[in-house]
């Protein structure tokens, strides 16, 4: 059982992609589920992969990506360039994880769900992520008592990082481009999600919304925003993966035990019972035409704030005040027009709280997301 473990956490060595177009429908769907993962901060890529059984086979795949393969990709060597790396798994397994990021976005886009019903969202966030805790002790072989001391490092690590990061961080380019290398790391790592590091990172909402914007009238805008995150992604990628698989493959106790103190220690910040406190920061002021059906829809909808991370509003003039990122009008309002701002909810602070009877009506809806996310770790497993 112990070297079955470690199998599984270690890449083949093979280096031969024995994909088959039979396995399609499976690796779809566990592309999908992985996908799912990687949008849901809970359950990392990482873990899920080791859940379904196909981490060693990911490893392998991105290892297969080497400086040789990325030369000839620069020099036009395409086929030469595929011959070497796991194609046909990669792009059956990615089309799974397109899926479920257009789903998550667009069907049903969680960064709005964030703000609308924060109980349940977080709570399944939170349950998640205790079963994620269970995954990675079961996935350590020999276990002994020195991996408290590590558990102990990776917890005080955790409530370091989470009190270090301020409530609201910057959306600059560079900033965003760190997010990115941070977050694919949890692609390969089991344990760490890395949706819940850009929700410590609070940029969890910004990139979700930004890709909500891809294929609509925003396009061009999102595909800008995200820019930054995807160059980051594929730097993260290419540098860590041969560590993370260095570490595993070496020093697997101390650093599944270090992963597993880190998200109990992290775990404070994703309690779904907390007094959030936002404020409307404006990012753009526009006009538009009084007769627009665009502009009448967002003029009903005026009346009353929505709980949007962004939304726009009908106003008689900009507020100056606040307009930090956005576009400023360059000209007076001309007749039969309307001032149109795009408004963005930003969280300033966050204090959790115990949900007793008196103080938070929806307790139940948070405890029941929680035994959800637990129990949907549990069926997971079956799919191995």
């Amino acid at each position: 059982m112990a070297e079955k473990a470690k199998k599984s956490l270690t890449p083949d060595s093979s280096g031969k992609d024995q994909s088959s177009l039979k396995e399609f429908p499976m690796l779809w769907l566990k592309g999908f589920l992985m996908g799912s993962a990687d949008v849901v901060p809970g359950v990392s890529g990482g873990t899920m992969a080791l859940i379904l059984g196909i981490y060693e086979r990911l490893l392998s795949a991105i290892n297969s990506v080497s400086v040789t393969v990325i030369k000839d990709v620069l020099s036009l060597r395409l086929l030469q360039a595929a011959a070497q790396v796991h194609v046909l798994f990669l792009m059956m397994l990615f089309s799974g994880i397109a899926t479920a990021l257009v789903f998550f976005t667009r069907v049903v886009p969680l960064q709005v769900y964030m703000f609308t019903h924060p109980e349940i969202v977080f709570g399944l966030f939170f349950g998640l992520i205790l079963g994620s805790i269970y995954v990675l002790v079961k996935a350590i072989e020999q276990r002994q008592g020195s991996m408290v001391i590590f558990i102990v490092v990776g917890t005080a690590l955790g409530l370091w990082v989470v009190q270090l990061v301020p409530t609201q961080t910057p959306e600059h380019p560079l900033f965003v481009f760190f997010s990115g290398v941070i977050a694919i790391t949890a692609m390969i790592l089991p344990g760490i999600s890395g949706s819940y590091l850009l929700l410590i990172m609070r940029k969890y909402d910004f990139v979700l919304t930004n890709i909500g914007k891809l294929g609509g009238a925003e396009t061009w805008a999102g595909f800008w925003a995200l820019l930054p995150f995807f160059m980051g992604a594929v730097v993260g990628l290419a540098l860590f993966s041969r560590v993370l698989s260095w570490l595993l493959s070496r020093y697997q106790r101390a650093t599944l035990s270090v992963l597993i103190g880190f998200l109990l220690g992290s775990l404070l910040v994703i309690w779904p019972f907390q007094d959030r406190e936002y404020i409307d920061q404006v990012r753009k002021v526009e006009l538009m035409q009084a007769d627009d059906p665009l502009a009448q829809e967002i003029a009903g909808a005026s009346n009353h704030v929505p709980a949007l991370p962004e939304y726009r509003r009908v106003v008689s003039e900009p507020m100056e005040s606040i307009l930090k990122e956005g576009e400023r009008l360059a000209q007076e309002p001309e007749k039969d027009t309307i001032l149109v701002e795009t408004v963005k909810r930003k969280l300033i602070s966050s204090k959790p709280f115990w949900p007793y009877p008196a103080r938070e009506p929806n307790r139940w809806r948070g405890f029941t997301s929680i035994l959800a996310g637990l129990v949907m770790v549990a069926g997971l497993e079956r799919l191995r």
